[in-house]
């Protein structure tokens, strides 16, 4: 069997809607990686709330952070690691505008610390909600060029603030909202996508394009399927991820969806 490289979304994908991954899906990842294939996850995700899948899987392949803006080996030096940053200054600017632009929470998050401006109860499996002192957003803690920043902002404001960041960094950062029912926008270096990552990783192992096959659900996950000699959206993927895919899972991920696809596709009985 040719090697594959399996690049997997986290959120909607691998895991189900209560953020676990099954035994189902652990055991064919582990069959796949043991038969010499490249399992990579390629998550929105910072590495501080994706780690643990990463450890689970008992992966030492590539993983993909902030949508493609990191790309490392965890826990080892990899010659072909990245990092894209956007400027410390972008995110000092919107704090001083931040009553003006309907900034409500503002985290800020490089491939292994995360500050903000205040802990926030909204999504505290994705945003911080406690901090250190060295944690609150200022410019005596942030002394360096971040990854992402993420703002959680008032309900209605976020053409304003688009417009700003369009005018004020569109040669720099590229705005990404978040799906779902929450008033969050994501900035991370213009250009980015997961796209990048799975380049990156298929180059490195001297994986061709059409042995790839990609696994994803929301619009950030759009470019990676694209690209992907084999891109695959679930059956609870957005319409616009059904689009570009080439196949569409029988089932959700709360049905074991991607395993019981890649069984399929790679001919191995569920043990």
């Amino acid at each position: 069997m040719s090697k594959y490289l399996i690049a997997i979304d986290l959120d909607g994908t691998t895991l189900n809607d209560q953020s676990q991954i099954s035994l189902r899906t652990q055991r064919t990842l582990d069959k796949l990686s043991h038969l010499g294939n490249v399992v990579s996850i390629i998550t929105g995700r910072p590495f501080r709330i994706s780690h643990q899948f990463y450890d689970q899987l008992q992966l030492h392949s590539p993983m993909a952070n902030l949508n493609g803006a990191i790309t490392h080996i965890p826990y080892q030096h990899w010659q072909d690691e990245y990092c894209d940053t956007v400027p410390r200054d972008l995110v000092f600017d919107l704090l001083d505008h931040q009553q003006e632009l309907g900034i409500d929470t503002m985290s800020v998050e490089d491939k292994t610390h995360v500050w903000a401006n205040k802990p926030t109860k909204l999504l505290p499996e994705f945003l911080p909600d406690h901090l250190d002192p060295n944690q609150i957003l200022s410019p005596q803690t942030l002394r360096h060029d971040p990854v992402c920043v993420t703002v959680h902002y008032t309900h209605d404001s976020l053409p304003k603030l688009k417009a700003y960041v369009e005018q004020n960094y569109a040669q720099i950062v590229e705005p990404r909202v978040w799906g779902g029912h929450y008033d969050i926008i994501e900035l991370i270096h213009r250009g980015i996508h997961k796209e990048k990552s799975v380049k990156k990783i298929a180059n490195a192992y001297g994986i061709d394009q059409r042995n790839i096959i990609a696994f994803g659900d929301e619009s950030n996950d759009s470019e990676m399927l694209k690209f992907a000699g084999t891109g695959v959206a679930m059956k609870n993927a957005i319409s616009k991820v059904k689009q570009v895919a080439n196949d569409v899972t029988p089932w959700d991920n709360n049905a074991d969806g991607m395993a019981r696809y890649l069984q399929g596709f790679f001919g191995l009985r569920d043990e």
